[in-house]
C-alpha cells in the first residue's frame, strides 16, 4: 500500500521541501514540523526495524506520537500502554502480547510490570537530516499489523485487537471523506493516546491528511479557547468534555466564540446526552456531530460535514462500510427504517480488524460465518438511514412487558429533566414485567431530587408509558472509565 503519511514521505524525500516545513504535531509548547518529525522519527523506525513487536508507554505527550509514527515507518507493531492501568493488567497485557521492548520519554517512570522489558528513551530533540533511512512504506503489506489495542476488559482480562495498516488507512480516508478533511484543518484534543479515538484517529489522522494536531495534554476549556481561536479548524472530543464546555459556556463569551469559528465539533466513544447538544447549539450556533466506532472496527459511521447534524444519532454508515441490524438469533436482518425497531449493529469492511491476539476462540465467536462483526451494540434506523445507538446488548438491551427497549433514549429523556445533572439506566428482575427499567440520577440539587413519580412522567411523557422508570437511585456521581464512558457494571453491583 502507498505511504499511511505522505507528507512524511515527502518529507523525508526532500528535507528543505514546502512539506518538511509544515506544522505535524504540537503538545503545549513543545512541536515538531514535518521534516523535524521524519528527523527524529526516521532513525528510531531504523533502530527498532528488527524487534518485533513493541510496546508504547503512552503518555499524552510528544514522545508517543513520534514512538508510535516510528513503529509505523518501520513496519512493527505496536502495543499502546494505558500509563493507568493497574500493575495485574500491564502485567497480562505484557505476557500476552510479548514485545521485545518498550519506548517511553526518558523522564517516565515504568511501573515494574515493565521492568523485563528492554527500554527505548525517545529522544525528540533531533532536528537535523535524518541520518537513517525509514523503511519504504510501499512494500508494507495492507494486512501488516500497524497496532494491537486492548480492549477494556469488562467481561474478562483485555484482549488484544490487531489492527492491520489497510484499516487504519481506510478509516482515515473515509473521515476525510465524511468530514472534509484536509491538510489544511488544524485538529485540537485532548484525549488519552492510548485508544483509538485519541491515537488513531486524533494522531495519526492529521498526519496522513498532511494537516497538524494541538494536543492538550490535560483537557481545559481555556486550552480549547486558546487553539480555536489561534487558528484551529476542528475539535475531538468525548462527552464529560462536551458536558464541561456547556457547563462553562454561559460564563465564558471567548470560548463561545471560538467554538462558533470552528469548522467541525465532533464527540465520540459515548453518546452526547441531547442537553449539552443543545445548550451549545443555542450558545455557539455549531452543532457538535457524533461518530461511532469502536476499537475492533475503528470506524464504522458518522454524521458527515454536508449533511443534517441531526443530534442523537451516529449519521451513516462510512464509505466502505457494510452495516446491519439483526435479530436476536443474529442472523435474521431487521429491514425496519422506522426509528424503533432495535437491531444488533454488525459491520463488515476493511475498517476491521483481523484478530484477537493468541484468542482463536474469540475471534471465531466475535464474527459471523459470512463475515459480520458482531458489535454488541443495539440501535435503530431513521426513515433515511441514520443510525441511533440504544445500548449495548449486554447491558443496555432492557425486555420489559414484551417490548425490547434501549436504555439510551430513556437517559437522553431524562437528562432533558431540570432535575438532572447526569443519568444512567440498566434494568432489572421482576416476576410481572420480566424486567423493569431502573435509573440512576445525579440530580442538578442534591438536596431537593425530582421523585420517581416526576421522571417517570417526564419519561412516560416523552417517549411511551412503557418505558418509565420503576425504580429511581440517586448518587453523588456516576462511575466511568478514562474515555467518560459509564461503567453500568458497577451500576447493578452498587
Amino acid at each position: 500500500m502507498s505511504s499511511l503519511f505522505p507528507a512524511l514521505t515527502e518529507a523525508l524525500a526532500d528535507p528543505d521541501g514546502t512539506a518538511a516545513h509544515r506544522p505535524a504535531l504540537r503538545f503545549g509548547d513543545r512541536s515538531l514540523t514535518y521534516g523535524e518529525l521524519a528527523a527524529t522519527a526516521a532513525p528510531l523506525a531504523a533502530r527498532i526495524g528488527e524487534a518485533g513487536r513493541i510496546a508504547v508507554w503512552a503518555t499524552p505527550t510528544l514522545e508517543t506520537a513520534v514512538a508510535v509514527v516510528a513503529a509505523l515507518l518501520a513496519g512493527v507493531p505496536a502495543v499502546p500502554l494505558n500509563p493507568r492501568s493497574g500493575g495485574s493488567e500491564l502485567g497480562h497485557i505484557v505476557a500476552d502480547s510479548a514485545p521485545s521492548l518498550v519506548l517511553a520519554a526518558p523522564d517516565d517512570q515504568l511501573p515494574a510490570a515493565l521492568a523485563s522489558l528492554a527500554r527505548v528513551d525517545i529522544d525528540v530533540r533531533a532536528t537535523g537530516p535524518a541520518t537513517s533511512p525509514a523503511p519504504d512504506a510501499r512494500h508494507l503489506a495492507d494486512e501488516l499489523p500497524a497496532l494491537v489495542v486492548y480492549t477494556s476488559g469488562t467481561t474478562g482480562p483485555p484482549k488484544g485487537a490487531v489492527i492491520p495498516r489497510r484499516a487504519v488507512a481506510t478509516t482515515l480516508d473515509a473521515l476525510a471523506d465524511a468530514w472534509r478533511w484536509t491538510g489544511d484543518d488544524v485538529l485540537v484534543h485532548g484525549l488519552p493516546l492510548f485508544h483509538v479515538h485519541g491515537l488513531i484517529l486524533g494522531i495519526l489522522g492529521p498526519l496522513r491528511r498532511g494537516g497538524s494536531v494541538r494536543h492538550l495534554g490535560r483537557f481545559e476549556t481555556a486550552g480549547v479557547t486558546r487553539e480555536l481561536s489561534g487558528g484551529a479548524t476542528m475539535l475531538f472530543g468525548v462527552p464529560t468534555m462536551y458536558h464541561r464546555i456547556a457547563e462553562s459556556l454561559p460564563d465564558d463569551p471567548a470560548l463561545a466564540k471560538a467554538l462558533a469559528g470552528a469548522r467541525l465539533l465532533v464527540s465520540g466513544s459515548a453518546a452526547l446526552p441531547m442537553h449539552d447538544h443543545e445548550r451549545i447549539a443555542r450558545a455557539t450556533g455549531r452543532r457538535v456531530i457524533e461518530r461511532y466506532g469502536m476499537t475492533e472496527t475503528l470506524m464504522n459511521t458518522s454524521v458527515r460535514a454536508d449533511g443534517e447534524p441531526r443530534a442523537g444519532t451516529v449519521g451513516v454508515p462510512l464509505p466502505g462500510v457494510e452495516l446491519r441490524l439483526t435479530e436476536e438469533d443474529g442472523t435474521t436482518a431487521v429491514e425496519a427504517y422506522d426509528g424503533e425497531t432495535v437491531g444488533e449493529i454488525q459491520v463488515r469492511g476493511a475498517n476491521l480488524f483481523t484478530e484477537y491476539l493468541n484468542r482463536p476462540d474469540a475471534t471465531a465467536a466475535a464474527f459471523t460465518e459470512d463475515g459480520w462483526f458482531r458489535t454488541g451494540d443495539m440501535a435503530v434506523r431513521d426513515p433515511d438511514g441514520y443510525v441511533r445507538i440504544v445500548g449495548r446488548k449486554a447491558t443496555d438491551l432492557i425486555k420489559s412487558g414484551g417490548y425490547k427497549i434501549g436504555a439510551g433514549e430513556i437517559e437522553n429523556a431524562l437528562i432533558e429533566h431540570p432535575g438532572v445533572r447526569e443519568a444512567a439506566v440498566t434494568g432489572e428482575p421482576d416476576a410481572d414485567l420480566g424486567e423493569r427499567i431502573v435509573a440512576w440520577i445525579v440530580p442538578s440539587d442534591p438536596q431537593n431530587p425530582p421523585s420517581t413519580a416526576e421522571l417517570a412522567d417526564h419519561v412516560a411523557d416523552r417517549l411511551a408509558p412503557h418505558k418509565r422508570p420503576r425504580v429511581v437511585h440517586h448518587l453523588d456521581a456516576l462511575p466511568r472509565n478514562d474515555m467518560g464512558k459509564i461503567m453500568k457494571r458497577a451500576l447493578a453491583h452498587d
